[in-house]
């Protein structure tokens, strides 16, 4: 179904069920966005691959190839790596016009430029009319992790706070109003952008980091309760602190969608030792990308995993993995 690759509920059940039961060792059974390679001499290297199929190809804020780059710079970046070089596959419908093969190439070359990386191997493949929907790319990464660097959900850390570097849900919008099925119009742009140089700020700022991740598939949803099931701790977030502008607010208000269920292209979340969480605020909110930073939630106790919201009017729900897929082929 189209539901297992939204990343949420079903996508979960798939890869655990079904992918790890044949393909599982400890590099893959983490279940981070990129593997920790250990390349000798003390040196790790970070790597990481995504596959691109979004709907329609070009939209505000960008299109398939700006997200190629910038996902896996992102992908390796939230392992704490300074991403090196990637790879560069492209499956083309025939009768795709060479004219928009060269718009996405000059978009791809400008996002490397931005990133600081460079495409270095790569493999073109051209399908009959009807195997594929124009377009889809791969790109793999390679990036090189400083030494003493651990990240990840098994270093999570009861009284952990979590911050947001920015707005929810404008990725996910900018595409579906880019479709026009809904009748809808708005100012709404994507939020899609290279994090490494971000991550650059937080790791020179000194604070304990722990964790990080960029809530893509799923959004901020999926991303809390996979972080709550690995760590197997409770994670509380307080919705009147999440950053989510008018706009989206509105559009999901119309659509029956939640924000925090939402894909997201240019955000990530930190998971830092209470101690220094002022301390990465301040460092964020120095980049342009992390200006809206925002303190949004804690790591509670471990034995229980779940993802508990402090919503608006003084309650509490749970907040679940999305079920479903409210917007196919999203990224």
């Amino acid at each position: 179904l189209l539901a297992h690759g939204s990343g949420g509920r079903a996508g979960r059940r798939l890869l655990q069920e079904i992918i790890l039961e044949h393909l599982g060792n400890p590099l893959l059974n983490r279940l981070e966005d990129q593997a920790v390679i250990d390349a000798g001499g003390g040196s790790r290297l970070a790597f990481s691959t995504d596959s691109y199929v979004i709907k329609p190809i070009f939209f505000p804020g960008g299109d398939i190839g700006r997200l190629a780059v910038c996902g896996t710079v992102n992908d390796l970046a939230m392992g704490g790596a300074q991403p090196l070089c990637l790879s560069l596959g492209l499956i083309i419908e025939e009768g795709f016009a060479l004219a928009d093969l060269e718009r996405i190439l000059v978009c791809i070359r400008a996002a490397c430029r931005e990133a600081g990386v460079q495409i270095v191997t790569g493999d073109t493949k051209v399908v009959e009319r009807g195997a594929a929907d124009k377009i889809f790319i791969n790109t793999s990464g390679i990036g090189l992790i400083p030494p003493g660097l651990e990240l990840g959900a098994e270093h999570l850390q009861p009284g952990d706070k979590l911050i947001l570097s920015g707005g929810l849900g404008e990725h996910a919008l900018a595409v579906m109003l880019a479709r026009e099925q809904f009748g809808l119009q708005g100012p709404l742009q994507s939020d899609l952008a290279p994090l490494n140089g971000l991550v650059s700020l937080i790791l020179e700022s000194g604070a304990k980091i722990h964790a990080m991740r960029d809530p893509t598939r799923g959004g901020l949803a999926a991303l809390l309760n996979e972080w709550a099931q690995q760590a197997q701790v409770t994670i509380s977030v307080c919705e009147r602190r999440l950053p989510i502008n008018d706009a989206v607010r509105g559009a999901c208000e119309l659509l029956g969608l939640e924000a925090l269920q939402l894909a997201n292209e240019g955000k990530l979340v930190a998971a830092v030792d209470a101690a220094d969480a002022q301390t990465l605020l301040r460092a964020m909110r120095r980049h342009p990308l992390g200006r809206k930073a925002t303190l949004i939630g804690e790591i509670g106790e471990r034995g229980e995993s779940r993802v508990v919201l402090q919503t608006e009017v003084g309650g509490q729900r749970l907040l679940n993995l999305p079920e479903g897929e409210p917007l196919p082929r999203i990224c």
